[in-house]
């Protein structure tokens, strides 16, 4: 078993930061689990115990619709490179639309980008750390640059059209809240 702490140390922040991508799990009481790989430069680490993270449009949103239900989440990141090493970050997240003075409070800490959906906002109970032994090397290439190119290509009202047709209802046909005031 790895080591539990119950807060981020200045050392794991400087490797989370590091990270060129994480994954998400967050699950309701019925239906699928999700597990989600996250990338680009979108997650803070704002204290010991909290960060945030921006939820850009994608094919689905279902953290949103979980976190509704059960506000349980867990964020893993894996060493790829140098000392091996695997974090993982349990707690409880809210989620904040745009609508929302938390989301406006918090989206200056990332760059600007048409297809910011969500941001969510993580309390930390726990922090496992462990060895990551088996996780392979892999070298960075690069970011891929398709996401934010389409989300650019659609603008705005082409975003939230969207998101009433793709991103309204999980797969299990949970509510996400994403439609209120669009």
């Amino acid at each position: 078993m790895g080591k539990l702490q119950k807060d981020i140390s200045p050392e794991l922040q400087e490797f989370i930061n590091m990270q060129k991508v994480f994954f998400v799990a967050t699950a309701a009481q019925d239906g699928h689990i999700n597990l989600s790989p996250k990338g680009y430069d979108s997650l803070r680490v704002l204290g010991p115990k909290k960060l945030v993270w921006l939820n850009l449009t994608g094919s689905g949103n279902e953290t949103a619709a979980h976190l509704i239900k059960d506000d349980r989440m867990t964020i893993m990141f894996c060493a790829f490179e140098g000392k091996p090493r695997i974090i993982r970050l349990y707690g409880h997240a809210k989620i904040y639309h745009e609508r929302d003075a938390e989301f406006q409070k918090h989206i200056s800490l990332f760059e600007k980008n048409v297809g910011s959906r969500q941001i969510i906002e993580m309390d930390i109970d726990t922090v496992l750390n462990s060895c990551g032994y088996s996780i392979p090397f892999m070298d960075f290439k690069e970011e891929r640059v398709q996401l934010n190119s389409w989300s650019k290509k659609q603008g705005k009202e082409k975003i939230n059209s969207y998101w009433k047709e793709r991103n309204s209802k999980s797969i299990d046909g949970f509510e996400t809240n994403i439609l209120e005031d669009l």
